[in-house]
């Protein structure tokens, strides 16, 4: 198996959901949501790769990182790399329905795990969606993290309920998911949540919890102070709010607030393992990873899931060795320029 082998199947069986790109970023698709684009003119999916792009990496050559260790620790489990899948749903809308959702989380999953990762599953419209992902957490002994979409407080706490039953290691909310198009489209109420309701559905679990959808310092704080055990810096792939900037745009600034004091994901924008460590020299702790992972469950199966993140980390060990970092701990904004 193939990076060309995987992108030339994926292509097919995505049936033009998505072209899948030379580069993805989201010119192609602006405004196909549902679909694999970015809303409106799709500046928020393009201003990912671009606030990523805006920064270089300072080589390094003389030191001791002969043999750079991806290793980290996430919710008292021990990964291979910060590389994780981030939550994606709808593959009969979004993605054209040659795969089922089951079938599709399902091979996330497996081929984060097979790959010393880690999958995050998502929740949708159909009820299917979110009881495919926590069908796919038990499969893997508990070794995967639903995340719920904004719903009322009764709807989002017996979805946690669930998510304990299934064993996660970790449960969530894309509170960046309260505008969802998709969501509004199948009668599914969605919506921000004030202080005190995410203290309570914080303190609904003894599950470390993380609100996925972080785009400001403020938020970051209360999600803190909250109780939250993690955050997602992300403007959601751009799907959900026309012009926000970019996940990098934004992640410094929330790093040096809350660093230590919640897990930082940063999601948005990931190609290559370079992406990787650029991010994790602004401030995040580990990164998810969404559209590539479609383009390797189409095109490859599990197989294809673990060939990009395996892919991708690798690439990241290299530019560890080209920039002094023996260790994710050793990779600071002194790296990047």
């Amino acid at each position: 198996m193939d990076l060309n082998q995987i992108r030339d199947q994926a292509r097919e069986k995505l049936k033009g959901h998505c072209r899948v790109c030379p580069v993805c970023d989201g010119r192609a698709c602006s405004g196909e949501v549902p679909g694999m684009g970015g809303s409106g003119t799709g500046s928020a999916f393009r201003v990912n790769l671009e606030a990523l792009q805006g920064y270089s990496l300072n080589m390094r050559t003389l030191h001791n990182a002969k043999n750079p260790v991806t290793d980290c620790e996430l919710f008292g489990g021990s990964l291979k790399t910060p590389v994780l899948a981030a939550p994606m749903t709808g593959t009969p809308y979004n993605m054209g329905g040659a795969i089922s959702e089951r079938d599709f989380i399902g091979m996330i999953m497996s081929g984060s795990r097979a790959a010393g990762s880690m999958g995050f599953s998502g929740d949708g419209a159909d009820p299917a969606m979110y009881d495919s992902g926590l069908e796919a957490v038990a499969a893997e002994n508990g070794w995967g993290i639903p995340v719920i979409k904004p719903r009322e407080q009764e709807e989002v706490i017996e979805r946690i309920r669930r998510a304990e039953s299934a064993g996660a290691v970790a449960v969530g909310m894309d509170i960046d998911g309260a505008g969802l198009v998709t969501m509004a489209l199948k009668g599914q109420p969605v919506g921000p949540k004030t202080r005190a309701e995410l203290e309570e559905i914080i303190a609904s679990t003894k599950l470390p919890f993380i609100v996925k959808g972080i785009m400001t310092v403020d938020e970051a704080v209360m999600c803190a102070e909250a109780g939250a055990a993690a955050i997602v810096v992300s403007n959601h792939g751009g799907r959900i709010l026309d012009y926000t900037p970019g996940a990098a745009d934004v992640l410094p600034e929330i790093a040096s607030e809350v660093k230590g004091k919640v897990t930082i994901f940063a999601d948005g924008g990931v190609r290559t393992g370079v992406d990787v460590i650029k991010l994790l020299a602004l401030g995040a702790d580990a990164v998810l990873v969404g559209r590539p992972l479609v383009v390797g469950a189409f095109g490859g199966g599990v197989e294809g899931v673990q060939f990009l993140i395996e892919k991708m980390t690798a690439e990241l060990s290299q530019a560890m060795i080209l920039t002094g970092c023996a260790s994710l701990h050793d990779i600071t904004d002194q790296i990047v320029y």
